[in-house]
């Protein structure tokens, strides 16, 4: 069986997050005794005599032992009441998004993943639900974005992709609340290992686990972890998994937990490897500016150190003069971050966000979004030196 609550098995799940990612919260297959997790392919299940459901399993697109076992793990982490998988981040938010009525309006951040924005301006507006756009760091701005009565739901991406502005989530989760909303964080690049928005007041946090949870490149996955097991809208998005079939596949998921395992030990080396080259690169002459909240220079440093635990993630912006051409020649030039779009895992990426995301993003034309892999450092910050010589 799975011991959900380490008190029942504290030597099997021990007492801290790292010991309940790297052992699976201490479950074990009873028949095999193996303690790695056995992959369950079957798509349906037996019932008993009485057409009773064994373990309230009926059909693998709402239920897999395996599913259960890797939401037990990232419910934990989070600190959450209830955790579901999806079939990507995207799947994630959407289910979110698909939980509105029409008539319901989002406040959502200027800068964020370019695809949270597209649903709101290209689906949502289509089933009628509507949207007001703040900027990220400014609580202000945020309060008058929020419609009293109207606005459901409040998004927070902290740090914001690609420009990593940090947003007090806490008053954000107060701004929501007293307006009656929800509050739904990304917490895709922090990580529970960084942040766990639920503990600062947060209903959901939302994930593309394909990104630092499964951490190396080779899986797509999503997930939602709810604060509560019963909010209207969380119950939504939560059915909509088996209504809709967004679901993750069972070699998916076991490849997800695998990657969780190694969660706290590449998180942190990232942090680390991500400090010491935005330190280096700040200033540099050849750099217009380098966006990372570990940073002192960064205008919300102050939040992001009361906020993240122990690091500041993984990612680095930074601004290259020249323009568009400066930016294009510096990745042409370089030779170890591969120009590919994604993040958080092992290899270093390096993405020209302006050029993905098309002419109406709001993103700088000279930005170069930089994940930081495990590498050496001294690796990485001589490859961008590289790229930098060429402008």
């Amino acid at each position: 069986m799975l011991y959900e609550d380490e008190r029942d098995r504290p030597e099997r799940t021990g007492k801290r997050p790292e010991t309940w990612a790297a052992r699976g919260l201490g479950w074990i297959d009873e028949d095999s005794r193996s303690f790695v997790e056995p992959i369950i392919t079957g798509t349906t299940y037996l019932r008993d005599q009485n057409y009773a459901l064994h373990k309230e399993r009926n059909y693998t697109r709402d239920v897999n032992p395996i599913y259960e076992r890797t939401e037990a793990v990232l419910r934990k982490l989070e600190n959450g009441k209830e955790a579901k998988l999806y079939a990507s981040g995207a799947a994630a938010t959407g289910c979110v998004f698909q939980a509105l009525d029409s008539g319901d309006h989002v406040v959502s951040p200027e800068s964020s993943y370019f695809g949270t924005r597209k649903w709101l301006m290209e689906v949502g507006v289509r089933h009628g639900i509507s949207h007001t756009f703040y900027r990220n760091n400014d609580l202000a701005a945020l309060a008058a974005a929020i419609q009293p009565g109207k606005t459901r739901l409040v998004w927070v991406e902290s740090p914001a992709n690609p420009t990593w502005e940090v947003t007090d989530i806490r008053a954000a989760a107060k701004l929501a609340h007293d307006a009656g909303a929800i509050l739904a964080v990304d917490n895709t690049v922090p990580t529970p290992v960084l942040t766990r928005p639920l503990d600062l007041g947060a209903d959901l946090s939302v994930h593309s686990a394909t990104k630092y949870l499964a951490g190396h490149n080779d899986v797509m996955a999503g997930a939602i972890v709810s604060a509560s097991d019963d909010h209207p809208l969380w119950v939504k998005a939560r059915d909509l998994r088996w209504i809709a079939g967004p679901v993750l596949g069972p070699f998916e998921t076991w490849l997800l937990q695998r990657g969780m395992r190694t969660l706290f030990l590449r998180v942190e080396r990232q942090c680390a490897n991500a400090l010491a080259f935005a330190r280096h690169f700040d200033g540099h002459p050849k750099l217009e500016a380098v966006a990372y909240p570990g940073l002192q220079s960064h205008p919300d440093h102050s939040v992001a150190s009361a906020q993240m635990i122990g690091g500041y993630g993984g990612m680095v912006s930074v601004r290259v003069k020249g323009g568009l051409e400066g930016a294009k020649r510096c990745v042409a030039a370089m030779r170890l971050f591969f120009p590919a779009t994604s993040l958080g895992g092992v290899e270093s990426l390096v993405e020209h966000r302006k050029i993905v995301e098309g002419e109406d993003s709001p993103v700088p034309e000279d930005l170069l979004r930089l994940s930081i892999g495990i590498e050496n450092v001294d690796d990485l910050v001589e490859d961008l030196e590289r790229g930098l010589s060429a402008v």
